[in-house]
């Protein structure tokens, strides 16, 4: 439990009040920080505390962010309600009633949170940066954790992340048909020296039908703008960055519209490589995976791929030649990969 200034049974009032008085001294307000600072202070290791209810937290967030909801789900259905229908000045007072029931285990949370990062404050927001996180912000300071609150909150960071694709970069493109290694080539700059941007990473998914194989569930399409705008942001500007070309969706995310027009129009690297290489690298990315799941996904490009050429795939794969059965479906994607825009760019000079 974490301490309350003044709240000693053993003190009279005065004693209590100077005690207090020392506590608010000590302990002072938080401040206020432009998003800039805020990102700057989260890279150097602080906390970012996100009070906004957990389905808020979960449809997107400040990456590395950690939830401490000032309101749950329903009580912020209930303040909302109160607000809308009976009386702003009702909902305050429930939100705060509210508050006060969990402000012990709030700060017990945080207390905890913050150890072994004691040199930097606690940054805290809310949607807008007002009542919740000001609240919050608050109750912490004056039970001596440092804090600092998100002048405009969670609203101001999403406009942010938005907007990082409207600044134009030197892109460099690695494009090429299916299993030429696209990923395995943008590791290979990586450890290089040289900045990269890996979308399927970001995206969780390898960008076919097959894509999500191997993979943790895709985040939200929120949560991945977040995502790849920090990692955007992160890259020198005045360098060349490395990217795979992709069709504007990963799995069942986007792209942001700029940056995919960026990527149209920025020069390629192609990989020229060996069709048995790139049957062996296939095998190899998903040769680990569930024997139904992979059939699953045979039967995702059925249409597109031929009945005919489907069930024979199926029935190599059901005897274990996988290689046999990619070999299959690798015509239907070489033939799509000719037709496509991606393959016109390639052949750019």
């Amino acid at each position: 439990m974490v301490a309350r200034a003044g709240e000693d049974a053993a003190l009279d009032p005065i004693d209590a009040a100077l005690a207090h008085a020392r506590s608010v001294e000590a302990n002072p307000k938080p401040s206020l920080l432009e998003l800039p600072e805020l990102l700057l202070r989260r890279r150097a290791g602080a906390l970012v505390l996100d009070v906004r209810s957990p389905s808020e937290y979960a449809r997107g967030h400040v990456p590395g962010a950690v939830n401490l909801p000032a309101l749950d789900d329903a009580e912020r259905a209930e303040v909302g309600t109160l607000w809308a229908r009976v009386d702003p000045a009702r909902a305050l007072a429930r939100a705060e009633e509210l508050g006060r029931a969990k402000l012990d285990a709030l700060l017990e949370q945080a207390s905890a949170l913050r150890r072994g990062r004691e040199e930097h404050p606690l940054l805290v927001h809310c949607w807008r940066g007002g009542l919740r996180s000001a609240r919050v912000a608050e109750e912490l300071a004056s039970h001596g954790l440092s804090s600092a609150r998100l002048r405009g909150g969670y609203k101001v960071f999403r406009r942010w992340a938005l907007a990082r694709f409207d600044e134009p970069r030197a892109l460099r493109v690695v494009c090429g048909p299916t299993g030429s290694g696209k990923t395995a080539f943008l590791h290979e700059r990586a450890r290089a020296g040289e900045a990269v941007l890996d979308l399927e990473a970001l995206a969780h998914h390898k960008g076919s039908a097959f894509g999500h194989l191997g993979e943790t569930p895709q985040p939200t399409q929120e949560q991945f703008e977040n995502e790849l705008a920090l990692a955007w942001d992160a890259s020198d500007p005045a360098r060349e960055l490395w990217i795979e070309d992709e069709s504007r969706n990963i799995g069942k995310l986007l792209l942001p519209e700029r940056l995919y027009a960026q990527m149209q129009g920025s020069p390629v690297h192609v990989l020229d490589v060996p069709r048995a290489e790139r049957v062996a690298q296939l095998v190899a990315t998903y040769g680990d995976a569930d024997r139904e799941a992979l059939a699953a996904c045979f039967r995702r490009i059925e249409k597109r791929c031929g009945r005919e050429r489907t069930q024979r795939a199926l029935v190599h794969l059901a005897h274990g030649e996988l290689a046999a059965a990619v070999e299959i479906v690798l015509d239907y994607y070489d033939k799509a990969y000719a037709h496509s825009t991606v393959q016109k760019r390639c052949q750019a000079p």
